[in-house]
């Protein structure tokens, strides 16, 4: 068994870089056999398997790659795609799905096509479960997680209407840029849109709707923080606009405070928020219902890559501050030189 292995110096070419582009510099080979390195579990990054290949690095990142010298490592066959769904539970009256990330859950002004309704109508109609799927809320496209689909319309209203009661209970997990001072707090606002149809807060409550969004502190990580959030109000991009205008945007977010919301470390094109719990009564038999999703791979990968960076001295705690002078930064770039073995 060979071993390879490179620590990322503050200066060297692949900070900000790809993974699998260091690793095909240590390994050789072809990208093929990169790619199987890291299907086979091959390769780590601060001592966590690492099977994104897209993965950008840090500074003071490590990388070992282990292998056999004379063994050829193919690229696993992947899943074919999924209908962007998974039935979380199904009954005469409706279904609770978990979403993935890439759908739009309904169609915008510009009418598209195949959206997470029409999937999900599909699945229904096909299954012989009923007429359709009728959307009751929504979810942004670029966020996962929980969400329930009436069968028919009049299920459709009394679903509509528990939540425009605030009854349903609606929890999300984030990554928001920057570390949140207060543990636990609250945004209360009203949100109107724009001509370009963004989202903002405003004091006019002829033009605003009232939103308020919850938020607790699970765990501040070196430059960002993970929180659990609640609604009380289910306002289109709520948790989005609160957290950007707070100064604290969620990772991956397009569209409000972007350049705040890009972290290197996350290369993924969908927004760092997922629906985890979903709380609501039946509409029919009256019986309180509660479901709860896992957390995707991407947000996971993210916590524990961050954890085991603080924990072997991450590139934050190592950067010389602002106005260093040249000598202190000389000795901080010897003590964290990494040499390839």
């Amino acid at each position: 068994m060979l071993t390879r292995q490179a620590v990322i110096d503050p200066a060297s070419p692949h900070v900000g870089g790809r993974i699998d582009r260091l690793v095909q510099e240590l390994v050789g080979g072809a990208r093929s056999h990169v790619t199987g390195l890291f299907d086979h579990d091959c390769v780590t990054l601060n001592g966590q398997p690492m099977q994104e290949t897209g993965w950008r690095l840090a500074a003071g990142d490590r990388v070992e790659v282990r292998f056999e010298a004379n063994r050829r490592y193919s690229p696993r066959s992947k899943p074919r795609p999924h209908r962007g769904f998974v039935v979380v539970h199904e009954d005469h009256d409706l279904l609770v799905v978990d979403k993935a990330p890439e759908l739009l859950t309904v169609p915008t002004d510009r009418g598209e096509r195949y959206t997470l309704v029409d999937r999900v109508g599909e699945y229904v109609r096909r299954s012989g479960g009923g007429r359709g799927a009728f959307a009751v809320h929504r979810l942004d496209r670029g966020v996962s997680g929980l969400l329930v689909f009436a069968k028919s319309p009049n299920i459709e209203q009394l679903l509509r209407d528990q939540f425009a009661a605030r009854k349903p209970e609606r929890r999300y997990v984030a990554i928001v840029a920057g570390r949140l001072k207060a543990d636990t707090g609250a945004f209360r606002s009203y949100l109107a849109t724009d001509k370009a149809l963004n989202r903002y807060s405003t004091d006019d409550r002829e033009i605003g709707q009232l939103a308020v969004t919850h938020y607790r502190v699970l765990e501040r990580l070196a430059d960002t923080t993970l929180v659990e959030v609640w609604l009380e109000t289910g306002r289109r991009n709520q948790i989005r606009v609160h957290f950007a205008e707070a100064g604290h945007p969620v990772l991956g977010d397009p569209r409000y405070q972007a350049a705040a919301a890009r972290h290197r470390q996350w290369p993924y094109e969908r927004i760092a928020l997922h629906a985890q719990t979903l709380g609501f009564e039946h509409p029919v038999t009256g019986r309180r219902m509660q479901f709860e999703s896992r957390l995707p791979a991407e947000l996971v990968q993210f916590v524990n890559l961050s954890r085991s960076r603080a924990e072997s001295g991450d590139a934050a705690s190592e950067t010389p501050p602002a106005g260093a002078s040249p000598d202190a930064r000389r000795a901080q770039r010897r003590r964290g030189k990494g040499k390839r073995r």
